[in-house]
């Protein structure tokens, strides 16, 4: 049977085990687990959910955009987002890559969440809000990419759910391992 880790990758860690630079990676977390691959990417910027798995199927069940698993993120945007601006988010955003699918998007209050270190940097001239986006693909970027298209930035980004699974529970840098059905992928999630 598959085995799976959910790991809260913190801001400025790589999504991969090695790096030439000395840049932190996951092999500064996720130690004595051979075999675990991440099963998607998280940027660097970022933070939040990431999932690793010993499967190859199950990795690209979570990962391929075909299978339009839902991916759940909390996003702190510059400026003060108007009903206007998610509207736009929901119905999908004309990228130079192409059209986004339509996203699921709210405004939300502040999560209770993890301090990043180094902290955003606040200016008392201008506002910030906090989003919940709801993806079924994941271009490079993507949110970053919306959210500044409608012309609010963001400033702070962090994945909170992949299909079924959250990082709750989970401070940065901690991961658990779960064991997955062997068949879950022919099931969906």
């Amino acid at each position: 049977m598959p085995d799976l880790i959910l790991f809260n990758k913190p801001f400025q860690v790589l999504s991969q085990f090695t790096d030439g630079n000395g840049r932190e990676t996951l092999a500064d977390h996720i130690v004595d687990q051979p075999g675990f691959y991440p099963a998607g990417r998280l940027d660097r910027d970022s933070e939040g959910l990431l999932l690793l798995t010993d499967c190859g199927r199950t990795q690209q069940r979570i990962s391929d955009p075909r299978h339009a698993l839902a991916k759940t993120y909390w996003a702190q945007l510059e400026g003060d987002i108007d009903e206007t601006a998610l509207q736009a988010l929901r119905l999908g955003i004309q990228l130079k890559d192409g059209m986004t699918r339509p996203a699921l998007a709210r405004r939300i209050e502040p999560p209770e969440i993890w301090p990043r270190n180094p902290p955003i940097r606040e200016r008392k001239s201008v506002p910030d809000c906090w989003v919940e986006v709801t993806l079924t693909e994941g271009s490079n970027r993507q949110v970053r990419r919306m959210t500044a298209a409608v012309g609010f930035p963001t400033l702070r980004l962090i994945r909170h759910r992949i299909g079924p699974w959250t990082v709750d529970g989970l401070a940065p840098g901690q991961w658990r391992k779960l064991q997955l059905p062997g068949d879950w992928y022919r099931r969906g999630t």
